[in-house]
Formats: structure tokens, C-alpha cells, sequence
């Protein structure tokens, strides 16, 4: 079959109720958005799988973290937002996979684990733990009447514009207590830091060297790692910034979520790029140079 069959098999299964994940590798994740967009007018859940690799376009076959905007900004037409996380090892991907099926079962909502190649292709030792899945309740699923009930049905399409709006307003009223309640975070060093980067996925655990040997040379800097690219940390980084006097993105791309750290924090505080892009990797070097570079802006800036 191809990306379009299967997102739209994704919506047939999620219509009864079942839990569905598809998966793919950034074009076929552009190819299947109409399919995340109904699956978000519907109101079903659903996880969608996108291992990153470089683009635009066909791009090439090397990691990326360059579907951040895609992935953050709703991943389709229309008004609405996917659960996004980010995993950062091989245990992560295991356990927010089962996360991402619980918290889509919650909301009624699309989930999207945003991996990058080089998580796709680890090999790392993971712990496959018994978890008692949570069964929501759902009544609105296409399981057959029995003669007992009126029929339900599964629709994304309103005529009337004010019966439209109402619906999405709901929706974003359901966002809005994810976003007070579904945030996930970690930090590194964070204690006395003057310094802070931001990252997700493997250009965090580069990070983390880098920051390992920057503290070697007395600089202070930590890492506030977001679990949750949607709902994004603002809180945590907004507060960081009241104690830091620079902020560095470090991701692979040309600087997607660098934009959702300066509206985070208000600008209050400078947010220097570290990016590599079409593929390649940050080394330990690279992120040590823009934290030797944001050592040197003054603490009143």
C-alpha cells in the first residue's frame, strides 16, 4: 500500500475505538497530513511514528530534526494540535510510545513521537516493564448498535460555520489543560547555571558531553532537555530565564525551535543557534564553541 492508505486505514481502525499507530520518515509524514488533519477533526486518537531525516524535498536518508515546525504547528490543515514528543534514548522511544497511546486515549487526540534517524537506527538495552493500561471510556466508537442504540458517527465535515467554530473552540479549551497538565521535561545541571541550553533527542545527549566538559572549564552551564515539544515547557524556560544569561538551541535544523524559546522567555534573555543541518550531527567541539561564545555575554543583557 502507500502513506495515504495507511493513514486513512489509521482512521478506520481509530473510528472503533481500537488503539492505531502508523509510522514513516518525513515526505511520507507530509503525505499522510490530510489524514492527521481528519483523524483531528474527528477527535480520534491515534499515534503517528516520524523518523526524521534530512530535507526539504526528498532531501536524503541522514537524521534530522527538521519536522519540528510540521510536527509543533498542528501537522496538516486546519486548526488543531498534535501531542508531540521527542525520546531521546531507546528506552524513551519504548516508553513514550506507550505514553503517546495513553495520553491520545485521554484527549481524543492525534499523538506524534518525533524521533530522529539516529534514534531509529540505536541500539541500546531497554526494560520492557508489565503496565496496566488505562481503558477510557468510548462511547463515541463505531462498534455496532445491537439494535440498542442509535448509531454513532464519525465526521470531520460541519456546513454551518458556527456549529464549526463551537467544535473548535471546544478543542481548544481541551488543549489548554494539556498544556497545564501534560508537560514533560528533564534538566542537567540546571542548579547553578548561567547558561542554558535547550535540545531534544540525540542533539541533546551531545549536549550533555558538551556541557560535561564546558563545567571542566569552570563554565556554568546546564541543559532544560523538552520531553513534550507540544505542549512546549514555556513555564520552566520562561522561569530559567529570570537566572541565566543566554540561552542556546542546539537542534538539527536551521533554528525551528529556537522561535518557541524567544516567545518562551519573552526575549528576555539572548538565544544563540547551534544548528547543523541536511543530515549531519553536532559534535561535542561544535556545542562547545557557542557555549564558550554565550560565556561571554555580559549577565546584564
Amino acid at each position: 500500500e502507500s502513506e495515504i492508505a495507511a493513514i486513512n486505514m489509521v482512521i478506520g481502525v481509530a473510528s472503533t475505538g481500537k488503539r492505531v499507530m502508523t509510522s514513516s520518515s518525513s515526505p511520507g509524514i507530509s503525505l499522510k497530513s490530510e489524514g492527521i488533519s481528519y483523524l483531528a477533526g474527528c477527535d480520534l486518537p491515534a499515534l503517528i511514528v516520524n523518523v526524521q531525516r534530512g530535507g526539504p524535498g526528498l532531501g536524503g536518508i541522514q537524521p534530522s530534526q527538521s519536522d519540528y515546525f510540521q510536527a509543533t504547528k498542528g501537522g496538516g490543515h486546519g486548526d488543531f494540535h498534535l501531542i508531540v514528543v521527542a525520546p531521546s534514548s531507546v528506552q524513551e522511544m519504548v516508553d513514550l510510545t506507550s505514553k503517546c497511546f495513553d495520553l491520545a486515549d485521554k484527549y481524543r487526540m492525534p499523538a506524534m513521537l518525533l524521533a530522529d534517524g539516529t534514534m531509529g537506527q540505536m541500539m541500546e538495552p531497554v526494560s520492557l516493564e508489565e503496565k496496566n493500561i488505562t481503558a477510557y471510556e468510548k462511547p463515541w466508537a463505531l462498534t455496532g448498535t445491537n439494535c440498542e442504540r442509535d448509531p454513532n458517527i464519525v465526521n470531520s465535515l460541519f456546513i454551518q460555520p458556527d456549529e464549526l467554530e463551537k467544535l473548535n473552540i471546544e478543542r481548544y479549551q481541551r488543549y489548554k489543560q494539556i498544556e497545564e497538565n501534560e508537560v514533560m521535561y528533564d534538566e542537567y545541571m540546571m542548579d547553578d547555571a548561567e547558561i542554558c541550553i535547550v535540545a531534544f533527542g540525540v542533539a541533546a545527549r551531545v549536549s550533555q558531553n558538551a556541557i560535561d566538559e564546558a563545567r571542566k572549564k569552570g563554565i556554568k552551564v546546564g541543559m532544560i532537555r523538552p520531553i513534550t515539544l507540544w505542549p512546549f515547557p514555556k513555564d520552566v524556560l520562561n522561569k530559567a530565564a529570570d537566572k541565566v544569561k543566554a540561552f542556546i538551541s542546539v537542534e538539527l535544523n536551521m533554528g525551528q525551535m529556537l522561535e518557541d524559546i524567544e516567545l518562551a522567555t519573552r526575549c528576555k534573555k539572548p538565544v544563540l543557534l547551534c544548528s547543523r543541518t541536511g543530515g549531519m550531527l553536532h559534535t561535542v567541539e561544535n556545542i562547545l564553541e557557542s557555549i564558550e561564545e554565550a560565556d561571554k555575554i555580559g549577565g546584564d543583557k
